[in-house]
């Protein structure tokens, strides 16, 4: 074993040549905060024009202030009617009318209604980034109607499926991927060029018949929810019943992203298979685990994870119908909930919140091609 490893370190030596030529840079770290600081920014920036977007959006086009005016106008003149009784009913119309108009004003500034949406879009957006944005109609698991405790209640449920979901669709990805690329042309790459198209398809509409076959027909799997009900009586009935729950959700989630990242990291890997170190690398005869690791692997892993955040962004939009589909309480299925209920605040909350995750994702992404890309290394020895 050690005679390979020298050897395979002396084939190393004269097969690889540095992309980027080495050099003693000084200033390497000023640099690489300099770049991130304008990543930052840059970032920043976006996700501060698209949560105003979305705020504008989330108005519907005046349709929600209306629909909301309505519900406060009606409420207030409901509760109106309830206090004073018969009083009211003998006013003459337009005392009673200007006695109405008089509480249902002063309900509007209550309920800040009563200045045009332009004045409090810029509110909405200061109170977005602070997720200070009031209460709302519904409640969380403690009873409490704020908006941020509501969204950190559904949270954890929604962060469970999609981190398991991500990290299984990864780690299947790339070595599938791997396997496949190494057996190029053979049966089985056939098949899996011609399966992997037609797998394609959202999350949600796997779901669909996951639950149709494991749930309606085996019976082994629930339909949907996130726990048994009468709920179980220990830490571990309850953890139990909420990983089996979760069974069906994550295997949507990777059904319906699993397909675009394999074909992808497949095509990667031949492409890069067939540069010429890598020839060179097998005609030496260096070992295949090694040759695939230091010389296909590394090169390719930042245009993987690159792929695979990508694909990670745009699930976060399937997980919102996934949710609903499953009837998993987290934030995707309070989205819809809060979109038919016309919450612009729950709304704007969970914009607000995916923008976070947006740009932190990017910022990640950033991060992580120190680390993984080998033509950037930083300190004393580091690259240009």
């Amino acid at each position: 074993m050690k005679l390979l490893r020298k050897s395979d370190q002396a084939l190393e030596q004269n097969i690889t040549q540095p992309l980027i030529p080495r050099s003693e840079t000084r200033h390497a770290w000023a640099r690489c905060a300099r770049y991130l600081c304008g990543r930052v920014i840059t970032v920043g920036l976006t996700v501060l024009v698209g949560v105003y977007v979305a705020i504008w959006v989330s108005n519907i086009g005046g349709y929600a202030d209306a629909q909301r005016r309505h519900d406060v106008r009606s409420e207030t003149t409901y509760r109106l009617f309830m206090q004073m009784g018969t009083h009211l009913v003998s006013l003459p119309a337009d005392e009673k009318h200007a006695v109405i108009e008089g509480y249902v004003t002063e309900a509007f500034k209550a309920a800040d209604l009563d200045q045009p949406f332009i004045v409090r879009s810029f509110r909405y957006f200061r109170d977005a980034f602070s997720f200070n944005l009031g209460e709302s109609t519904r409640k969380s698991r403690a009873g409490s109607h704020n908006v941020l405790d509501i969204l950190l209640d559904r949270m954890p449920r929604t962060l469970s499926i999609f981190a398991a979901a991500n990290l299984i669709t990864f780690l299947l990805a790339l070595l599938s991927a791997s396997f496949l690329s190494r057996r190029y042309g053979s049966f089985i790459d056939r098949i899996a060029a011609v399966l992997v198209p037609l797998f394609a398809a959202p999350p949600w509409f796997h779901g669909i018949f996951l639950i149709v076959l494991f749930a309606a027909v085996l019976k082994v799997l629930p339909f949907g929810g996130y726990v048994d009900v009468p709920l179980p009586t220990t830490s571990i009935g309850y953890a139990l019943s909420y990983l089996k729950h979760m069974i069906l959700p994550v295997m949507a989630c990777v059904l319906g992203t699993l397909p675009m990242a394999l074909y992808t990291n497949r095509s990667l890997f031949l492409i890069h298979s067939a540069e010429d170190y890598v020839e060179l690398a097998k005609a030496k005869g260096l070992r295949e685990a090694r040759l695939q690791s230091r010389y296909i692997l590394r090169p390719v892993l930042p245009t993987i994870i690159t792929s695979f955040v990508l694909i990670t962004m745009i699930s976060w939009q399937g997980i919102i119908l996934t949710e609903h589909v499953f009837a998993w309480p987290g934030i995707g299925e309070l989205l819809v909930e809060a979109i038919s209920g016309i919450e612009v605040n729950i709304v704007i909350g969970l914009v607000t919140l995916f923008a976070y995750l947006l740009g932190i994702s990017v910022f990640a992404l950033d991060l992580v091609y120190v680390s993984v890309d080998p033509r950037v290394t930083l300190g004393k020895r580091g690259g240009r």
